[in-house]
C-alpha cells in the first residue's frame, strides 16, 4: 500500500516549541516501515495554522487522493491537519469513497475499520471541545485581567501606560484622544475618516507614527477606556 504523510507547525506551535517538523517527519516514517506502508512522499506546510484545509500541503493530499495515486495518508496527530470536527468527518468521508485510509499516530487512528471509523469520529469531536473549552478559559481570563488593568500580552495599549509590577494606569492625554474617536464614531465618522482627522490634529500612535491605520481605531473602540 502507498502512503503519503502530512506534516504542519503554526507560528503559534513554534513559539510554544512545539512539536517540529522533524520529530513529526520521524514519526511518520517509523510508522509506515511498522505497517509495511510504501511512503512515498511527505508534505510539509510550515508556519500555517489550521483554520481551515485552504493551505498548500493538504490540497496535494488531497489532489492525490482524489486521483487514486495511494491507499493511504497518516499524521502524526489529528489537530496537524484538521482543526473542527466537520473538516474532519467531511474529508475522511471522501477518502472512503476513494479507498483511501487516514492514519493518526499518536490517536492510535485507522479509518479501514468499523471501530477504527468510530474511535475517529469521537475523538475528533473531542479534539473540537477541547480547544473551544481552551479558547473560553483564555477569553475569560484575558477579560479578567482587562477589569483589573493588568497587562495581558503584546504591546501597551494605546490610552495607557506600564506601572511596575504588570498594572496599566491610564495616560490622561491618551484618554483623551480616546474619548475623541468614540465621539467621532457616535457621529458615524468611518474609520479612515476618524484616522484622518487624528492626522489633521496631529495626534500620534503610541509607538509615536503620525499616520493612523483602521484597525488601530478599530482596537482602541473595541477594547474600550
Amino acid at each position: 500500500m502507498t502512503a503519503l504523510g502530512y506534516i504542519r507547525v503554526s507560528k503559534e506551535d513554534k513559539a510554544k516549541d512545539g512539536i517540529s517538523l522533524d520529530v513529526q517527519k520521524s514519526k511518520i516514517e517509523a510508522y509506515c516501515e511498522l505497517k509495511d506502508l510504501d511512503l512515498i512522499e511527505i508534505f510539509a506546510d510550515a508556519g500555517i495554522s489550521a483554520k481551515n484545509l485552504k493551505r498548500p500541503g493538504v490540497q496535494k493530499v488531497l489532489r492525490l487522493a482524489r486521483k487514486k495515486k495511494i491507499d493511504a495518508v497518516v499524521v502524526y496527530r489529528l489537530d496537524r491537519i484538521f482543526r473542527s470536527t466537520v473538516d474532519a468527518l467531511e474529508t475522511t468521508k471522501s477518502f472512503d469513497k476513494w479507498g483511501v485510509s487516514f492514519h493518526s499516530i499518536e490517536e492510535t487512528l485507522d479509518t479501514q475499520s468499523a471501530m477504527g471509523r468510530f474511535f475517529f469520529t469521537l475523538t475528533a469531536a473531542l479534539a473540537e471541545m477541547e480547544r473551544r473549552i481552551i479558547g473560553e478559559r483564555t477569553k475569560a481570563a484575558l477579560s479578567y485581567k482587562r477589569k483589573k488593568n493588568e497587562k495581558t500580552g503584546g504591546d501597551v495599549p494605546f490610552g495607557y501606560d506600564l506601572a511596575p509590577g504588570g498594572l496599566l494606569i491610564k495616560n490622561t492625554d491618551e484618554q483623551k484622544v480616546i474619548r475623541w474617536i468614540r465621539r467621532l464614531n457616535k457621529s458615524r465618522y468611518s474609520l479612515r475618516q476618524i484616522c484622518r482627522e487624528l492626522e489633521k490634529a496631529g495626534y500620534k500612535t503610541k509607538r509615536g507614527n503620525q499616520k493612523w491605520h483602521p484597525q488601530t481605531v478599530s482596537y482602541i473602540l473595541k477594547r474600550g477606556g
